[in-house]
């Protein structure tokens, strides 16, 4: 039997639209930035410094148009300014999480999609990074260290990390 070339090329068409219908799409990809506090003040529950108060506001400029749909925090005066001028900028609401039980709350993050910011601290932020199956990198340095700007890439069980920096510049 002979095939036609125009015959042919409609049946190779045809198996090739076949094949695409018959294989899933990608997952969905969900963004995470992640982000230490702001400069503080000293003391319990301590609030944040002017300079502080000023990258949290750099912040919600850098974050502006990520197109986040979901903010996290700690329930402390710190992380909670800090999330404060994009949530009122995007009006999303905070959400507190618990940075006591991080594998929870790291499971939580996987069942979401779209673009979420999480604000931590020092000690939570690159453990949760890790959690997540980014990574982490450098221990973050407690004295100074308030520009370092997570961005996790999940798509499946592919992460990829972003280490990015925002506002004044930290110096080591």
């Amino acid at each position: 039997m002979r095939v036609s070339r125009r015959a042919f090329a409609g049946l190779m068409a045809a198996a090739v639209l076949s094949a695409a219908c018959m294989s899933s799409p990608p997952p969905p990809e969900t963004v995470i930035y992640l982000v230490r506090h702001a400069e503080k003040q000293v003391g319990d529950d301590p609030s944040l410094t002017d300079e502080g108060q000023a990258r949290a506001e750099e912040l919600a400029l850098t974050l502006k148009k990520a197109g986040i749909t979901r903010i996290y925090s700690t329930d402390t005066a710190r992380t909670r300014q800090t999330a404060a001028p994009l949530a009122a900028a995007l009006n999303v609401p905070v959400e507190i999480y618990d940075a006591s039980d991080l594998l929870a709350f790291a499971s939580e993050l996987t069942t979401q999609t779209g673009t979420i910011l999480v604000v931590g601290h020092s000690n939570t932020t690159p453990p949760l990074v890790e959690q997540l199956g980014g990574d982490p990198g450098t221990e973050i340095n407690e004295a100074g260290e308030f520009d370092r700007l997570y961005v996790l890439h999940i798509r499946g069980d592919t992460v990829r990390t972003d280490l990015r920096r925002y506002g004044n510049r930290y110096q080591p």
